[in-house]
């Protein structure tokens, strides 16, 4: 550790115990990788003046042509090393510049204009560098060489260590902001550290933040060369992407394609200006890179290695910013919403420029505001990397600033305007809320939505509900626009009756309060669709779980069934007695009663009769063998999964048949149908007959019993028995012993068989075990050379195989 009481004696101190340091370096580690830049070097004093106004370094993110710069060295009274301080004006990699852009100072004069450079930004330049050269002779002429021999490598060294610069700048405000909540509230860390990162552009760890408090700082800090992502503001192809979100934006600018290789700038930037000095090594002079980190109008020297001061001495680098027009960051609101401006610290949420937060480019930023009423007001603001954007100062606004009020972001970006973005910001008003539009119904049992409109909804603290001398309940809310509250109401479990709601503001003692009344929701009738001849109708509507019966013309029809279909209740009716529903076109009026004991009337139209088909016949081919070709299935009941069905259909009644019409085949279970068409196993006969096959695979994995209906568009006729689709065992044979009298059947899928007996009424028939996974069955011998199989998948029949 390195301790002086004050700051010259620190620094000299510090300066000769880091060159001890570096001189005991094994000459093996000079060879490894560049070190990073962790060792303070000297200062320099640097202030621009662009016509009348006059900036310290740290404010100017660029210099223009005529800008006049002066340029000290800030070393220690004591210093006993001496140096040339000398600035040079670059104007591109093909241009050397011209011997007088080239300008030097002896830092140990006691004049001040001996020791201090002057010097302006002449036209054409494009760059500026700086050297820090120890006193040798000849030392003005040999870096005037290099830099006019070879100016592109000055060139691209310069843009290298400018951004490398600004990249150090933003880690060391990540470092210090992390240690700084450390210090302070480190159980606050897991909330902070990823706003950080957002802000300032780092790679977040988020590993780090399930660690115990006191280990996630140091977690978050270690392994910081790889911490640093490109800067959106300086990377090219970032600012093109117009509306990205900041997130695509940084992702992108840390790529290749984006000219910054998988890391910024900070990462490679040793290694590359490494190679560049490489090429200027020689017995007098040896080039050192350096870091600048600027606080007003200082730029203190951070390097990667110990200056020498034996030959080859070191020249160390400092590169100036670009000599280009300024460009501003095109800072964007990230809020979503407005904006409550009621108490201080309120945050004005920013993207797009993380040198905002970690360098002073961006000065003397305020929020203009307009009222309604047209008065103008101003309130600083300071960027704060933690709280995501611009923090207001919490000055006191003027009483007419009530309500919505419009305001803009600016500032200055060094000697330049800057323009932010437009923020909406509101402050109570002092008036009350009203619902939206007319008073809604609201209905007890269920939750109910409300919008409430009134000023300022962004400073909304809460919202409560209360009936009679009932608990108060707070309720959620979400801000509808720039004068709205959508509010869900919380009546399941509440009776009929009134209803408060009170709405209270930030900073503001009483709330409004609106008084509403719930009423007990009666079931809402669309219609009921009842055909001719059929003894079952449909009810819609809503709340149709309170309907008790429904009377038509003398006939009662029961609750027989009720679904759902997204907002709408469907409630099947089923009719009770022989009574006669009226014929098809007559128009009546049916009563519904509740079970409140209220009634409804409904007019009703008897709508023509559904259409209606019968089984006409049906055969069954068994199929392949497939292992099982001994098995008998007697009749068409049952059809095995390798067969095929054919059967045929005649229309009833009225009903005619046609080539739009559809068979649906689907299980008793309420499983999804098969629908077969002309297109697809239906073939039209006549208008009274069609014939339909079927193929046991469409239905796979389906089994057991099936049913038939006639689809024609809308409308469908009643469900039918069809036939019992059962899944065959896979028998390989049978094999019977004389002496023990018992059988063997050997096969796969022997599960599939529910018991095996000797007689067709399966007496005392043994039981197959439910899951059975072997391949083989013991049986007792038949008499009749048949054994007899029921099914697990159709019980109500049998099946016959022969016994060898």
């Amino acid at each position: 550790m390195c301790i002086a009481t004050d700051r010259i004696a620190r620094r000299a101190k510090c300066w000769g115990i880091a060159f001890l340091l570096a001189s005991l370096v094994p000459a093996s580690l000079h060879a490894a990788d560049p070190a990073p830049f962790e060792l303070s070097g000297p200062s320099l004093r640097v202030m621009v003046m662009r016509g009348a106004q006059s900036l310290p370094i740290a404010q100017v993110p660029s210099l223009s042509e005529g800008d006049q710069l002066s340029i000290e060295a800030d070393l220690p009274d004591e210093q006993g090393a001496r140096f040339i301080l000398a600035s040079a004006f670059l104007r591109g990699a093909t241009n050397p510049p011209p011997k007088d852009w080239v300008r030097f100072a002896e830092t140990w004069k006691k004049k001040a204009n001996d020791r201090a450079l002057t010097v302006t930004v002449p036209k054409g330049a494009r760059q500026m560098v700086l050297f820090l050269v120890p006193d040798t002779g000849g030392a003005e002429g040999t870096l005037t060489d290099a830099v006019r021999g070879k100016p592109g490598e000055f060139v691209r060294a310069t843009q290298d260590l400018n951004q490398a610069s600004l990249d150090r700048s933003r880690l060391d405000a990540f470092m210090a902001a992390i240690r700084a909540q450390e210090n302070t509230h480190p159980e606050f860390l897991r909330g902070v550290a990823p706003m950080l990162a957002n802000s300032l552009s780092m790679k977040l760890n988020e590993e780090c933040l399930s660690r115990v408090v006191e280990l996630q700082a140091a977690c978050l800090l270690d392994n910081r060369e790889s911490l640093v992502l490109a800067d959106v503001h300086s990377s090219s192809m970032a600012e093109t992407l117009t509306g990205a979100p900041t997130d695509l934006a940084l992702q992108l600018s840390a790529t290749r394609e984006a000219g910054y290789g998988y890391y910024s700038a900070y990462i490679g930037v040793v290694r590359d200006v490494a190679k560049i000095f490489g090429a200027f090594s020689n017995p007098q002079f040896d080039y050192l890179p350096t870091l600048s980190v600027r606080k007003g109008d200082g730029i203190g020297l951070l390097l990667n290695a110990a200056p020498s001061f034996q030959k080859p001495k070191s020249v160390m680098v400092v590169a100036m910013p670009a000599i280009e027009a300024d460009s501003p960051p095109r800072l964007r609101n990230a809020a979503d919403a407005p904006i409550c401006a009621v108490r201080a610290g309120t945050v004005l949420p920013v993207e797009g420029a993380p040198l905002i937060y970690s360098t002073a480019y961006a000065r003397d930023v305020k929020l203009a505001l307009k009222a309604a009423t047209g008065e103008m007001a101003e309130l600083p603001v300071t960027a704060r990397a933690d709280r995501g954007g611009y923090v207001l100062a919490g000055a006191d606004l003027p009483s007419t600033f009530k309500g919505t009020v419009q305001g803009h972001l600016y500032g200055h970006w060094g000697f330049d305007r800057l323009e932010g973005p437009d923020f909406t910001l509101q402050l109570p008003d002092g008036g009350g809320w009203a619902v939206e539009g007319e008073a809604p119904a609201l209905v007890v049992g269920r939750d109910n939505g409300l919008v409430l409109k009134g000023g300022a909804p962004a400073c909304v603290e809460s919202v409560t509900i209360r009936q009679g001398d009932g608990p108060v309940q707070s309720i959620g809310w979400k801000v509808q626009g720039r004068d709205g509250l959508a509010l869900t109401l919380p009546l399941a479990e509440r009776r009929p009756g009134t209803i408060d709601l009170a709405v209270k503001y930030q900073g503001v003692a009483q709330p409004s309060t609106i008084t509403l009344r719930s009423y007990a929701q009666a079931s809402r009738l669309d219609g009921l669709l009842l055909h001719t001849g059929d003894r079952q109708a449909l009810l819609s509507g809503q709340r149709l779980d309170q309907v008790e019966s429904v009377e038509i013309a003398g006939v009662i029809l029961r609750p027989d069934g009720l679904t759902r279909d997204g907002s709408i209740d469907r409630l099947r009716l089923a009719m009770q007695g022989e009574g006669v529903v009226p014929r098809q076109g007559s128009q009546v009026s049916a009563r519904v009663s509740l079970h409140d004991g209220r009634t409804v009337g409904l007019a009703v139209t008897i709508a023509a009769p559904r259409p209606q088909i019968g089984l006409l016949s049906k055969d069954v081919t068994p199929g392949a063998p497939g292992g099982s070709a001994d098995l008998a299935l007697d009749g068409d009941e049952v059809l095995p999964d390798s067969g095929r069905l054919v059967f045929s259909v005649e229309a009833k009644g009225e009903t005619h048949l046609t080539a739009a019409d559809a068979i649906e085949v689907a299980p008793i279970d309420g499983s999804a149908a098969l629908r077969l068409t002309t297109a697809d196993g239906l073939r039209l006969e006549s208008p009274q007959v069609m014939v339909a096959t079927l193929d046991p695979d469409a239905l796979a994995p389906l089994f057991g019993p099936l049913r038939f209906r006639l689809a024609r568009g809308g409308e469908v006729s009643d469900w039918q028995p069809l036939v019992t689709l059962a899944r065959l065992p896979r028998i390989e044979g049978v094999a019977c012993e004389a002496k023990e009298g018992d059988c063997t059947i050997r096969g796969r899928d022997l599960f599939l068989i529910d018991a095996v007996g000797t007689t067709p009424n399966l007496d005392q028939a043994a039981q197959v075990a439910h899951g059975y996974t072997g391949s083989a069955l013991k049986v007792p011998a038949p008499p009749d050379g048949k054994l007899y199989l029921r099914l697990r998948d159709a019980p109500a029949n049998v099946v016959t195989l022969p016994a060898a």
